[in-house]
């Protein structure tokens, strides 16, 4: 099983964000048993911007962003991804961008806080905790 995470979901778990951090780390943590979790290659430099904000210090996000892509993989986002994006005509190009670059990847989900921001996805978007539930479900069948 393959999902993308959104900008959140790796920002709740690198930055400890309260109260989404337990939720967001226990996705993270779910690659150690064989789930890809990826996130758009287009999303890191919000990440870095963001976590070196937060942090105050250059050192402190690139450290942040090392742990994260020890377990998450770079969602390429090429030509054809940004275009893919502009033809969804999303109100949130953002957005667009990320759903393009998990299609291409054909991810199982979308995992974010806001699921509403990918009504029009053809990939089922869920929440940090709705997607646990389901791991948690799913491997007891």
């Amino acid at each position: 099983m393959n999902i993308l995470i959104d900008t959140n979901v790796a920002l709740d778990a690198l930055l400890e964000r309260q109260p989404f951090y337990a939720a967001a780390a226990n996705v993270l943590g779910l690659s150690t048993l064989g789930v890809g979790i990826f996130v758009s290659a287009s999303a890191i430099t919000d990440i870095y911007y963001i976590s070196r904000k937060q942090t105050g210090s250059k050192k402190a996000a690139m450290e942040l962003l090392k742990n994260l892509l020890l377990n998450v993989g770079a969602a390429t986002v090429s030509s054809a991804e940004i275009h893919r994006a502009i033809a969804l005509d999303w109100s949130d190009f953002e957005d667009a961008v990320q759903y393009a670059a998990g299609e291409r990847l054909a991810v199982d989900y979308i995992v974010t806080r806001n699921p509403a921001d990918f009504s029009s996805s053809s990939i089922e978007a869920v929440t940090p905790d709705q997607f646990i539930r389901r791991i948690t479900v799913s491997s007891k069948k």
